[in-house]
């Protein structure tokens, strides 16, 4: 009986170094990986490695291409197709975005239900607002975002009754006078091929009527390895067979977790990388910047700024003359104050 006493305390003595000396490694891990991040966004490099030859290319005011170009992007919320927004909103809204480089407008027009289909009653406003900002912003596309959670008790994305469904409610909201689909489906793992299969479906759909059609696209992996320690992390693989059926891919570059700017500015930075790599020229490419201020574990609303999301995609251009559609698409307009659009024209100016 003693024996195996002293056996079983030896065994939890053993447990408990293995769990202390896993917790260590975890912690020596992630401190690692933050000492990286930094790294990255403390150099004056461009994605090759190369001394920009301009200085440091995320300096405002810097000289060379990494600032806006014209594609960018903006998120808003469901309030302008619900008609809580007015004639007033619309001139305020087309007033502020004059003077950027905001020409894609995803507007929330969803979710779908579990069985994929859409609510005509969620966006009594749709063909109003369309019109309206046509009218205000000639040449900008407003696209519906429309999205759901693909999991086992909710969207079954898998489903062919489900994609059906899905299709008919977008072609309903192309007949709004919508300049595209964009679709925002959360969580989806890595590799997981239900969404490439509804988004080659999709674009069928949208290239017969003449429509975008623009995907979120969740976390990239900043190194290789990432995507094989988490699903929830694209691998560069993925991210391009999403990227190669459609039109645009807007990366979700935030809900981070990172602590601190400068390792979320090395976040983006990666991000955009991998992203530039994997996106195919002829797809634009968003950064999604995070002009919102929640705290919560996964967005520490110190860290993940506009200013060092700024910061990450400026230094990931470099001094390199761009041939290819890369912008920004910040989330969310409701959230955003004149502190997120004044870091947003460092990027425009």
């Amino acid at each position: 009986m003693i024996a195996g006493m002293d056996r079983t305390r030896r065994w939890v003595r053993r447990a408990a170094r293995a769990a202390l000396a896993l917790c260590a490694a975890l912690v020596l891990a992630a401190g690692s990986l933050i000492v990286a991040l930094d790294f990255e966004a403390a150099g004056d490099l461009t994605a090759s490695g190369n001394p920009a030859a301009s200085g440091d290319p995320a300096a405002p005011g810097s000289p060379g291409p990494a600032r806006s170009t014209g594609d960018d992007a903006e998120w808003l919320g469901h309030a302008w197709v619900d008609g809580r927004r007015t004639q007033s909103d619309v001139d305020a809204l087309a007033a502020a975005l004059r003077p950027t480089g905001i020409h894609d407008l995803f507007v929330h027009a969803g979710p779908f239900s579990d069985d994929g289909t859409l609510d005509p009653a969620l966006r009594p406003r749709a063909r109003w607002l369309v019109d309206a900002l046509h009218t205000a912003l000639p040449g900008v596309r407003v696209q519906a975002w429309l999205g759901a959670h693909p999991t086992d008790d909710e969207l079954h994305l898998g489903d062919p009754a489900t994609q059906a469904n899905i299709l008919a409610a977008d072609a309903q909201v192309l007949d709004d006078g919508f300049d595209g689909i964009h679709y925002d489906f959360e969580p989806v793992n890595d590799g997981d091929p239900r969404l490439t299969a509804v988004l080659a479906r999709t674009h069928a759909l949208t290239r017969s009527r003449g429509a975008l059609l623009s995907v979120s696209a969740v976390h990239t992996e900043a190194w290789s390895w990432m995507s094989s320690v988490t699903p929830l992390l694209w691998s560069r693989a993925y991210l391009h067979a999403v990227a190669v059926e459609v039109d645009q891919v807007a990366v979700m570059s935030y809900d981070t977790m990172l602590p601190s700017e400068t390792a979320y500015a090395g976040y983006v930075r990666r991000s955009t990388e991998i992203a530039l790599a994997a996106v195919p020229p002829g797809v634009t490419l968003f950064m999604g910047v995070p002009a919102y201020h929640d705290e919560r574990p996964t967005h520490h609303r110190a860290a993940e700024t506009v200013t060092a999301a700024v910061r990450g995609v400026r230094l990931a251009l470099g001094g390199t003359p761009r041939d290819r559609r890369v912008g920004l698409a910040l989330y969310v307009d409701f959230a955003a104050t004149s502190a997120d659009w004044s870091a947003y024209s460092a990027w425009v100016s």
